[in-house]
């Protein structure tokens, strides 16, 4: 792969970076985990759409620009360095949609992927479960066959903004005598329905970043199964190979930050003791876009992420605490400022952002889990 771009690419790139700078809001949204600021989002996420940037990989159809991966990497680095707002079709968009364009059927997809991608309908993950920790196998929601479809019973639960979306989509055991990896299924579930209780959990700050999900004899139509019935195991595998691997965390996301350190060491008055470290950041996320290329390129090969998804994930959520730690020193004491107070200088982002990178080697798989997975799927090490 060629890191020069070509003169489409290069028009591409030109024609984003001035949208965004004519765009991006002067005033930062409020936080998205709240529900006011995630009705801010929503409405920027509508623009987006509306001038055919929301999803510009996707086919024209379903509102993309049938962009290439190279060309969805330059947006996405120009989307992080305009300081545009967080994403919160990201779990619809990111990790439902390459599932469906995979596992889906036409009528799923041009019933659900166009408003997908123009914020009509909000999606929210529901893979974990109150007993279950980071096993994802160990599902104990059933689902029970009745006329039309499939009645569900149990408790999900850490569901990114699940308050604030529309559906959920997760794994249910239809085969009650099975165990593990065998009889689950991979369903869409309507929230907006009897039989749907959600509660709010709220993160450090006390946002209510998360939702607690109870159900109890929640309906699910067969047009709402993706894949197989029994064979879900095999479907919610390529949902976790994007939040873990490609598309959920693109390397714009670290250069931008890495930048962003950077200004800061040079605002604080470019610490010698903690020079090293801001290097090795920048040199990280360098690291990581220059990985994530050569997967895309052998993506577009024809070749797939794989197990390859697991040791993306250990990366980028170990870089990305690093990064922030080292920005916390530089800031010193006025690091744990909560916004709004008058010394934080307008740095009070870092404290958001430490706090949330501290759950990057939870979600998306335990870093446990991961090493494990690569060990046995990459390196091929007895068990």
């Amino acid at each position: 792969m060629t890191l020069q771009l070509s003169e489409s690419e290069a028009r591409f790139q030109a024609e984003c970076r001035a949208w965004l700078a004519a765009h991006v809001p002067a005033t930062p949204l409020k936080s998205h985990n709240t529900r006011e600021g995630f009705a801010q989002h929503v409405a920027w996420e509508k623009q987006l759409f509306a001038a055919q940037l929301s999803v510009v990989s996707w086919p024209e159809a379903y509102g993309g620009r049938a962009a290439s991966l190279v060309e969805w990497l330059i947006f996405e680095e120009e989307y992080y360095r305009s300081g545009a707002p967080a994403r919160v079709t990201q779990n619809g968009i990111f990790l439902l949609a390459p599932t469906l364009f995979e596992f889906g059927t036409q009528a799923q997809k041009e019933r659900l992927l166009r408003p997908m991608a123009a914020a009509e309908v909000l999606w929210a993950q529901a893979w974990s479960e109150p007993n279950a920790g980071s096993d994802l196998a160990n599902v104990q929601s059933k689902a029970e066959r009745v006329d039309g479809g499939w009645r569900l019973t149990g408790q999900k639960t850490w569901c990114s903004r699940g308050a604030f979306s529309d559906g959920i989509y997760g794994l249910f055991r239809t085969d009650p005598q099975s165990s593990r990896h065998k009889g689950l299924s991979y369903f869409l579930v309507d929230v907006h329905q009897q039989g749907v209780t959600l509660r709010d959990i709220s993160d450090l700050g006390g946002e209510p970043a998360f939702t607690e999900i109870f159900l109890d004899g929640a309906f699910v139509p067969d047009e709402d199964v993706i894949g197989a019935v029994d064979e879900g195991w095999k479907v919610a595998m390529a949902t976790t190979s994007s939040e873990r691997g490609l598309s959920l965390r693109s390397p714009g996301r670290y250069l931008a930050t890495a930048q962003r350190l950077i200004a800061l060491w040079k605002a604080e008055g470019s610490d010698p003791r903690l020079e090293d470290r801001v290097l090795q950041c920048w040199l990280d996320a360098q690291a990581y876009h220059l990985h994530t290329c050569q997967t895309v390129s052998r993506m577009m090969d024809g070749g797939t992420i794989g197990a390859d998804s697991s040791l993306n994930k250990i990366f980028w959520s170990e870089m990305d605490i690093a990064t922030h730690e080292t920005a916390m020193e530089l800031l010193g004491p006025t690091a744990w400022l909560m916004p709004g107070s008058p010394d934080a200088q307008g740095q009070e982002r870092w404290l958001h952002d430490f706090l949330f990178s501290l759950a990057g080697p939870i979600y998306a798989g335990t870093n446990e889990i991961q090493r494990n997975i690569v060990a046995r799927r990459v390196l091929e090490l007895p068990r």
